[in-house]
């Protein structure tokens, strides 16, 4: 099994005809993803890597039965993009899209709960289920099917962690970025609850970074819902008090969101904590 996606999936790249749409259409049918359409207003009959493109998602629902979306559009674009597909009957949307108006975020976030969709993102770098599909940007030759869930804020951090999983032959079940904005549709706790339903995943890794108050909820959380091992990093231990680091979503306030909270409120909901990315393999490893 896995979480969110798999080989049901029937993606539609909306900004499927710019460069990152070419270039990621292909990498994602390289991993076995089920593409079967694009969008582009205006560029209907074209088709990249042999996906037939469409001039809007309704059009490309109909004639391609598309389920999941993945948003590649600026960010001018992407709250537009993302009621459109919602508005199709899309039940998964992955927004790789970044620097989106706080505003906006809030908007097709809220939009998504109301249509019961699972939304993942914005600034997110996607989601993989090795041997099934994968849905974003995420580099696929890090993966390794197993049985380890990844949940992350950082895209570069992921790839990190994925990858030296992998170097010591531990797969994943699902990996999924969450996105470091401060508005996200699929959170920690979503993925924890997920994880722990999915029979595949024996142990779960997050990966966090200081702002916002992500990972001291979840720490709540595993304490009172989780039952299976979890594993964790947070990024910014050595980050200088007062300055603006990473995402935007890495902001701290009033006590809360700084690496030391986040560690100490993992240490009481007995997480393993790694004290650099690499070290994660290691935990894991001797868990299994």
């Amino acid at each position: 099994m896995s979480i969110f996606v798999d080989e049901k999936n029937k993606v539609v790249v909306q900004g499927a005809t710019g460069h990152q749409g070419v270039f990621h259409i292909g990498e994602m049918k390289n991993f076995g993803t089920n593409v079967v359409a694009g969008v582009t207003p205006g560029k209907a009959g074209q088709d990249v890597q042999g996906v037939p493109i469409f001039n809007n998602v309704l059009d490309a629902v109909i004639e391609t039965d598309a389920n999941t979306s993945l948003i590649l559009v600026p960010a001018r674009f992407a709250k537009d993009a993302v009621f459109e597909a919602l508005d199709a009957g899309i039940k998964t949307v992955v927004t790789i899209t970044e620097n989106i108006p706080f505003h906006d975020a809030m908007d097709f976030v809220h939009y998504a709960k109301y249509n019961n969709a699972v939304l993942i993102g914005p600034n997110s770098p996607g989601i993989a289920s090795p041997g099934k599909s994968k849905i974003g940007i995420l580099p696929g030759s890090i993966f390794l099917e197993g049985d380890i869930g990844v949940a992350s804020r950082s895209g570069t951090l992921t790839y990190e962690i994925v990858n030296s999983l992998k170097e010591k032959g531990i797969g994943q079940s699902t990996c999924v970025g969450l996105g470091g904005d401060p508005i996200i549709g699929t959170t920690f706790i979503d993925a924890l609850d997920a994880f722990e339903k999915d029979n595949a995943t024996k142990a779960v890794v997050l990966v966090g970074e200081i702002g916002g108050t992500a990972e001291e909820d979840a720490a709540e959380h595993i304490k009172e819902h989780i039952t299976k091992p979890v594993f964790a990093f947070i990024a910014g231990r050595t980050a200088p008090p007062g300055k603006r680091m990473g995402h935007a979503g890495a902001i701290i306030a009033r006590g809360k969101g700084t690496a030391e909270s986040k560690i100490k409120a993992f240490e009481k909901a007995d997480v393993g904590l790694a004290i650099f990315p690499t070290d994660i393999a290691d935990l894991v490893e001797k868990y299994s």
